[in-house]
């Protein structure tokens, strides 16, 4: 079984402190996808390319202390992409894409971090010009290759996705705009949530983040914010889902899903 865990880190010095490093040597994962490292080369290089035996390829962001995404894994790629469009999100690091291809298969792993819109409008049209971009973008890889993306999507897409839908309406996150983009990618574009694939009525046990607001954690007043979205050939693999809830590394919690194939 291949297993591939996804998780925002909220900053990998902060995740480390929280016992990251030794939840992975544990937990063995053959690859995780990171998002919201925080840091920057100089803050990596001695300390954070590799973690308990995996090997860490980042996208960092140009603005100190903010975003950053990361694939860290035990098998080496044929190939590494760092970024997608070009512009405005690669500065911010928000794409990592490693390919394992062989003679008789293209196939990516990919990590990025979707843009939040919550601290204002502003944030809310970037992200709806991030979503602009991604969608082709995923579209056209899907056409040539077999990927699976990993990452904090920053979208709940149905009520089920968290606690409190009917107030959240207006809020960043579930917005219809937003909640129409999934479902297009999933409908029109044939990609596929694969832990709804696997849970497909799942409610509270769903969540990945909780606010740090008041007792939101302790009351499970929580979001799925977090995905692995899969071409459907490699989402068929897929076996076996988990969300780790025993310890807490950051305001997300790890989702891993094990696929019976190997790279």
């Amino acid at each position: 079984m291949f297993k591939l865990t996804s998780l925002n880190l909220n900053g990998i010095r902060s995740a480390t402190t929280k016992g990251l490093e030794k939840w992975l040597a544990a937990h063995q994962p053959d690859c995780i996808c990171v998002q919201e490292v925080k840091a920057q080369g100089p803050d990596v290089s001695g300390k954070f390319e590799e973690m308990a035996g995996l090997t860490g390829y980042f996208h960092f962001a140009e603005k100190k202390g903010y975003s950053g995404a990361a694939v860290y894994t035990k098998h080496a790629p044929s190939d590494v992409i760092i970024g997608f469009d070009g512009g405005e999100f690669d500065t911010e690091g928000r794409y990592v894409e490693l390919r394992f291809d062989t003679p008789k298969r293209k196939l990516s792993l990919i990590s990025s971090y979707f843009p939040s819109g919550s601290s204002g409008p502003e944030r809310q049209a970037a992200k709806y010009r991030f979503l602009d971009l991604m969608y082709p973008h995923l579209q056209a890889l899907k056409s040539q290759r077999e990927f699976i993306l990993c990452g904090d999507i920053n979208i709940a897409h149905q009520n089920i996705d968290l606690k409190n839908w009917r107030s959240n309406q207006k809020n960043s996150g579930f917005l219809p705009e937003e909640r129409a983009w999934m479902t297009k990618l999933l409908n029109e574009a044939g990609m596929v949530d694969v832990y709804r694939q696997l849970q497909p009525e799942a409610t509270e046990t769903a969540y990945t983040w909780w606010s740090n607001r008041g007792q939101a954690y302790a009351n499970n007043v929580g979001w799925r914010l977090d995905y692995h979205l899969a071409t459907p050939a490699l989402a068929a693999h897929a076996r076996r889902e988990a969300i780790y809830k025993d310890e807490k590394f950051s305001d997300h919690a790890p989702l891993t899903i094990e696929y019976d194939f190997k790279l």
